[in-house]
Parts: C-alpha cells; structure tokens; sequence
C-alpha cells in the first residue's frame, strides 16, 4: 500500500515509519524543512516539504495514496504562543482529514490521545466510556477539539477514520515530557517525589505502532476507537521502577500536593517573562494532568487487532539504556 505519513520523524512516528517499511508499504512523509529526515531517507520514503497548516502543502502529495496515518501534533505543556495548539492540533487536524478526504484515499489513522477523555465515571474506562466534563491542560483540550473534527467528517462526509487514543507512551530515545522525567530522573535532578498515588496507564511505543498498523490492515473497523496501553503504574510505583533498573537514588522527599501547584503556578509565571519552559517541566498544565488519574482498559486492541502489550519495565529498561548509551 501507498501510505501518506504526518508526523514521521517524531517518537511515536519513527517507530510508525520504521514498521510500516518492514511490511513492504510504499512511504510518502510531510516533512519540515527543519525536519531530521535520516531515518525517513534509510528506508527509502518520498519526503513531502510542508506543514500541516498548510493544505495547499499536503494534497499532491496525498493523491494516488491508500492510507493517511495523522500522528504530526503539538505535544508539550507549556509553549511560548498557546495559539500554535489550535493551529495544529486542531486546524492542522481538520486540513489533513479533509485532504485525505479530497484524495479519495480508503482508510485514515487519526492518533490522539487518551487525556481527551479527561476523568470519566468509568474507572478504569473504555473506548465508549463518556468522556469527562473537563479536559486538564490546553494540549488535552485542543487534541480533542481536533476529534470532534474529525468524527464531524466521519459522519458527515464518510471520512474512512479509526482513531488510536495512546496512554502515557514510553521506549527508547523519547525526548518528550515522559522522556524528560526519566532522564531528570536517572541524573538526580529531580528533588522530590509528586502525586505519587495518582496512576497512570502506560504504554511502550512499539506497541502503539502495532496498534496503528495493525489497525490499518484489519478489513472491516471503519468507524472503531482503540485505547492503547493497558499498564497502569501509580507516580510512585514508575518513580521505583527508574530508580530499580538505573541505580539512581529514589528521592526522600514527597512535596505535598498543595505546594506542588503553588510551586507549578511560580515557574509557570517565571517562564512567561523568561519565555524559556519551566524547570523540570513543571507547568500548571504539566501539575494539572499529572495531578489527575488515567486509567483505561486497552484490552479491545488486544482482541480486535491481536497485539500483545510489552511488560511496561521493558520499555522503562530500554528508554534508560537510550539514555545512558549517549551520556558523557
């Protein structure tokens, strides 16, 4: 198959790529100028130069494809111009979905998130769970402004959309929030331990890339959501876990929930005038969302797809190994 790719070069999206090409499929990726391209080059994609923004950017190079896999997002807690959220986690959104439908292209792998479902009733919740009346940060809210998007188009111009909504992704060479926390964690620089009876439900990468190619072969689940992660580990329970497989210290304090937020509001305001992220990451959208439990059952990937979920210290050990293999 011919398989349009936004996204390609991030975490998620190179282990996309590099599956995708396994299986023999024929790669186009939308690609910045300032995008690393190594990998896609190594396996051979045509790279498309442009920018989820811009349509005009896309379309060409979606004619003739089969499949649309839409990972391209912004992923962070704190930026220095909030708009860029709406304007590619929700706009960006909408002109890929609606290019893939010009194209004619028969199947479009939309990945979001699970946040979007912010804290539904259901504990731990599914794919048909209601969602939460509250999304927790900004990332949250506009990814999932970006799903009305795209369910509007499903079922108002038959856009042919399955929807993969990840957990809290972890593997090697993550440079993201969750890969951050490791690294500060393995170096010591984190100085206590937070929330840590709040439980999150985790995922390795390469599971979610199963999960998104797989869904992509399967015949017949146009129309289908699948949650992918099905691990859930407490803050404290993944703080150990780092500490068991690197050797660094776990940290004695515990800073109450309390402060913890005081201390998110302080470096959130100081970030603002400095316009350089808060330290440790500690935004208050970064506080609010770890401040919130994220339990879901990824168990419908598991029978409608066949994947098998990776021991999540897998994925913890190989993210350290990553880590260190670089280290000076």
């Amino acid at each position: 198959m011919r398989v349009f790719v936004t996204g390609g070069t991030g975490f998620i999206g190179s282990n996309v790529i590099e599956r995708l090409a396994q299986d023999g499929h024929e790669l186009r990726c939308l690609v910045r100028k300032t995008s690393d391209v190594r990998l896609l080059q190594e396996v051979g994609a045509t790279l498309i130069t442009g920018d989820v923004t811009d349509k005009a950017s896309m379309l060409e190079g979606m004619r003739g494809c089969d499949w649309v896999v839409h990972l391209a997002a912004v992923y962070e807690t704190w930026v220095p111009d909030r708009q860029i959220y709406t304007d590619v986690n929700v706009y960006g959104t909408r002109n890929v979905l609606e290019c893939a439908l010009e194209a004619g292209v028969s199947k479009v792998v939309h990945v979001s998130t699970s946040v979007v479902y912010g804290k539904p009733a259901d504990c731990p919740f599914t794919e048909e769970s209601p969602v939460g009346p509250e999304r927790f940060c900004e990332y949250a809210q506009s990814k999932y402004d970006g799903d009305l998007i795209a369910w509007e188009l499903y079922e108002r111009k038959a856009l042919p959309l399955i929807v993969i909504y990840p957990g809290a992704v972890l593997g090697p060479h993550d440079e993201k929030l969750t890969g951050r926390y490791i690294q500060n964690q393995i170096r010591r620089r984190v100085p206590a331990r937070v929330f840590t009876e709040t439980v999150y439900t985790w995922v390795h990468v390469r599971d979610v890339a199963d999960i998104i190619v797989r869904a992509l072969d399967k015949e017949g689940n146009i129309g289908e959501k699948y949650l992918a992660g099905n691990h859930r580990l407490s803050y404290q329970e993944f703080a150990e876990m780092i500490c068991d497989i690197s050797g660094a210290p776990l940290p004695r304090l515990r800073l109450p929930n309390a402060l913890v937020r005081i201390c998110a509001a302080v470096l959130t305001w100081l970030a603002k005038l400095t316009r350089r992220p808060p330290l440790l990451d500690m935004s208050v959208d970064q506080i609010k969302m770890m401040g919130e439990d994220l339990q879901f059952d990824g168990s419908k990937a598991e029978s409608d797809l066949g994947i098998a979920y990776t021991p999540i210290r897998t994925a913890v050990e190989e993210a350290i190994a990553s880590y260190e293999e670089r280290a000076p």
